[in-house]
């Protein structure tokens, strides 16, 4: 290449670069005016109001229609917290789409461990990715719900059963999730 070419790559370069930039600013510009999307939304996983998973607004029950959530997992994590009066832990899965969700299931329900078996057979590169989440209604009981994980196009294939060491799969599971939140490209 001639001294010419060369800085008419350069400067084509640049001006590109300079254009992605413009771009990514626009990306992540928050939004502006009135809208519903301040803070994050929290989503319950189960089937007690008629659906598969719901929202709640000044304790009342909404159903969210869409059958799939997509988006980055950033935590997963388990929390003590008082439901009808009693002490349960429920699994929270926090997932950065166009604003954060919280997913709340309880620990031991088909939902939270087909999602922790599921991510303990990720890798950190896999997780870096977006996954969805879809809720899937069990076919012999009414009241279970299951929940299939998909990374790009593939469906995750996990199985569990009565003796799989929920403890290990669920330190396994949380590990891959802070290594894919920590991995800098």
């Amino acid at each position: 290449m001639t001294p010419q070419e060369n800085a008419e790559l350069l400067s084509a370069l640049m001006r590109h670069e300079e254009l992605l930039k413009q771009l990514v600013a626009a990306i992540n510009k928050p939004k502006l005016g009135l809208h519903s999307d301040a803070g994050n939304c929290k989503i319950y996983c189960n089937r007690h109001n008629g659906s598969l998973w719901y929202t709640l607004n000044n304790s009342e029950a909404s159903a969210i229609t869409q059958t799939a959530l997509t988006g980055y997992l950033k935590e997963l994590k388990f929390e003590k917290c008082e439901r009808r009066g009693k002490e349960v832990y429920k699994l929270l899965i926090t997932i950065q789409a166009d604003r954060p969700y919280i997913l709340e299931s309880g620990h031991d329900t088909h939902f939270a461990k087909s999602v922790l078996a599921a991510i303990a057979t990720l890798t950190p590169q896999q997780l870096y990715s977006p996954i969805t989440l879809q809720p899937t209604p069990g076919t012999t009981d009414e009241n279970v719900l299951f929940c299939r994980v998909w990374v790009e196009s593939e469906l995750v294939m996990a199985s569990y059963n009565e003796q799989s060491d929920w403890r290990e799969i669920s330190k396994q599971a949380i590990a891959v999730t802070k290594a894919a939140v920590e991995m800098v490209f």
